[in-house]
């Protein structure tokens, strides 16, 4: 029994990484002001080295972070849809971007973090064809796009004029026949796309209704703690 009290003196790398990793699953998690202020700091950090063929999924581990303060310091300055720009689309990052988008709620998705992901599929599906080669887009995953088109905006709307323009990109797979998935994919996205523009029919009749739910009591972000003005502390003390 004495051996289970025994402080453990002897870590390996791999103990050491884990033990890392969960930390910072913490920071990300964005729980506390302590931890968003510590998230914003990482965040801000990627921000200066830039994105790179090496490093890009710890910006998009950072994406999956529901905290607007924590994605304006990874954005900064730089225009959301062209942020991945420099990186080539691959199946990683486009199925991590679908990803995102199952995973948030319709409304829940901060407007920036949309804008990204929005960015990386033009990209990807500019070309849909070479776009579906690069990662086949499921009818659950054009799903998840669809449902955080807001309806109570209208196509001019930059958000929903990207979606709109996405899904019209995969409509056109229509036709190629090259296998049934593909074809009911495009047809699916035509459809989501053609209920969006008809004011007589609702996006809910080509979307399970549950995707479409809109969470009425969320969670507000959690807030770095605010800071007191250098003079005021002085002259507190």
């Amino acid at each position: 029994m004495k051996e289970l009290f025994e402080k453990k003196q002897d870590w390996n790398d791999v103990e050491v990484a884990d033990i890392e990793y969960n930390m910072l699953k913490g920071v990300m998690g964005t729980r506390t002001e302590e931890a968003v202020e510590a998230a914003m700091t990482y965040a801000s950090y990627l921000n200066f080295t830039g994105i790179t063929n090496g490093n890009y999924p710890v910006f998009l581990k950072v994406l999956m972070t529901r905290n607007h303060n924590v994605i304006d310091a990874l954005l900064g300055t730089r225009d959301p849809f062209l942020f991945m720009s420099s990186i080539q689309p691959n199946y990683f990052i486009v199925s991590t971007c679908f990803t995102i988008l199952a995973k948030y709620r319709k409304g829940e998705i901060y407007p920036k973090t949309l804008g990204i992901i929005l960015g990386v599929f033009q990209a990807t599906y500019n070309s849909p064809l070479d776009g579906y080669k690069i990662y086949p887009v499921s009818v659950a995953d054009v799903n998840s796009l669809g449902k955080h088109l807001n309806e109570d905006k209208g196509q001019d709307d930059l958000l929903n004029r990207s979606i709109l323009d996405i899904l019209d990109k995969i409509s056109s797979l229509e036709g190629q026949n090259v296998n049934e998935d593909m074809e009911d994919l495009a047809v699916h996205a035509h459809n989501i796309r053609n209920n969006f523009f008809d004011s007589t029919k609702r996006l809910v009749d080509v979307i399970p209704e549950v995707l479409l739910r809109i969470e009425p009591n969320m969670d507000k972000d959690v807030l770095p703690r605010k800071r007191i003005p250098v003079a005021e502390a002085a002259a507190a003390k």
